[in-house]
C-alpha cells in the first residue's frame, strides 16, 4: 500500500494544506488513504452519500452537473495540490456533483467516519476547513460576475489564467502548458464551440497563447491578466 506521506512535498504547494496546522495536516495523512483511477473512472455521482474528501496528487479530476436537457455541464477541473468534496462535511448532504477522472490520476481520501472522529475530538478545526470552503465560494462568485459583466475575451482570457495558476491554490510559480481541450474550456464557460475557437485564435493572433492539440500554451501570462481586467 501507498504512503500518503509522499505526497507531502506536493501538498504543501496547495496554500490550504500549507496553511493548515501541522497537528491537523498529520492527522489526514494519518487516515489518508491512496487510490488510483482510471481515466474517466467515476470517484462519485450526483446523490452518493456524503463520503469524505479527497485531494488529487496526480493526474487531474472533472466536475460537472447535469443540465435539463440531460447532459453534463463541466464546471471545472481540479488538478494536483487541490482538495474536494468538504462540501458535505458541513451540509451532511447527498452530493450535488459529479467527479470523474481525467486520464489517470491518484487521489488521497479521508472518509467521513475518520473526518468526523478529527472534528470531534479538535473542533477547532473547522475553522481550518472553513477557510477550504472560503476558496470555493469565491471562485463561484466570480464564475457569477464574469458571466454578468464580462466580455468573451475577458472571460476566456480570465479563465486560462486561472487554470495556469491552478486557481489560486498554488503557491508557487504558474503552469507553462493547460492539458484542457478547447472543447472542455468552451463547457466551462458556458460557450459555444466556435466561440471558444475564435477567441482563442485571437489570443494566438497576439501571441498571448500559443494552441496545441488537446494543449493550450501560455506565452504572456501577463498579458492575459490585463485583458482579463
Amino acid at each position: 500500500m501507498m504512503n500518503a506521506s509522499r505526497y507531502v512535498p506536493l501538498l504543501l504547494q496547495g496554500s490550504w494544506f500549507s496553511g493548515i496546522s501541522a497537528e491537523l495536516r498529520q492527522a489526514l495523512l494519518d487516515q489518508a488513504k491512496v487510490m488510483v483511477f482510471s481515466a474517466g473512472q467515476e470517484i462519485f455521482a450526483y446523490g452518493d452519500e456524503s463520503q469524505g474528501i479527497y485531494a488529487v496528487v496526480e493526474g487531474c479530476v472533472s466536475v460537472s452537473r447535469c443540465r435539463q436537457d440531460g447532459k453534463e455541464a463541466l464546471l471545472t477541473i481540479i488538478d494536483s495540490a487541490n482538495w474536494f468534496g468538504e462540501i458535505t462535511l458541513f451540509d451532511k448532504q447527498k452530493r450535488t456533483h459529479r467527479a470523474s477522472s481525467i486520464g489517470e490520476s491518484t487521489l488521497l481520501y479521508i472518509d467521513g467516519q475518520s473526518l468526523e472522529k478529527i472534528l470531534s475530538e479538535h473542533p477547532q478545526y473547522w475553522q481550518e476547513f472553513g477557510l477550504l470552503l472560503t476558496y470555493k465560494v469565491r471562485f463561484l462568485m466570480d464564475m457569477a460576475e464574469d458571466l454578468a459583466v464580462c466580455s468573451t475575451a475577458q472571460r476566456v482570457a480570465k479563465r486560462l489564467v486561472l487554470i495556469a495558476e491552478n486557481y489560486g491554490m498554488w503557491t508557487h510559480q504558474s503552469k507553462r502548458m493547460i492539458d484542457t481541450p478547447q472543447e472542455q474550456l468552451a463547457m466551462m464557460l458556458f460557450m459555444t464551440r466556435q466561440t471558444i475557437n475564435q477567441v482563442l485564435k485571437d489570443l494566438a493572433r497576439q501571441q498571448l497563447i500559443k494552441l496545441h492539440y488537446g494543449a493550450i500554451e501560455i506565452l504572456d501570462l501577463d498579458g492575459l491578466k490585463k485583458i482579463s481586467r
